[in-house]
């Protein structure tokens, strides 16, 4: 299951044209980066990788939308920011990849 919403949201980034082709290259090698991350994370606290995937999928679905809606943009970058939250001790490159995931969304016009 978190490898099929990683793939939805690598398609959704793709297919996307509301994303310019370098932020877009540049979301793809951090999704990339994030699943080697979310694989580690789902060996011992499986629930919290799909919860970390699913909203990394809802934060990509609003910030690619072509009506925007900046609350629930922001709503989903704060599940997902919430998502990561304790694991910066443990994983603290997942933590790093979801900030910097949150921030290239953020970038995109909301």
């Amino acid at each position: 299951m978190i490898k099929d919403r990683l793939d939805k949201i690598e398609e959704k980034l793709k297919q996307s044209n509301t994303i310019k082709e370098n932020d877009k290259a540049e979301l793809l090698n951090l999704l990339k980066t994030l699943r080697t991350e979310i694989a580690g994370l789902s060996r011992t606290h499986h629930e919290q990788a799909e919860s970390v995937v699913g909203f990394a999928e809802l934060s990509t679905h609003e910030a690619t939308r072509s009506e925007k809606s900046s609350e629930l943009f922001d709503l989903s970058i704060e599940g997902l920011t919430s998502s990561v939250h304790g694991f910066e001790a443990s994983h603290p490159r997942l933590v790093d990849i979801i900030n910097t995931f949150c921030t290239m969304l953020a970038k995109l016009g909301i």
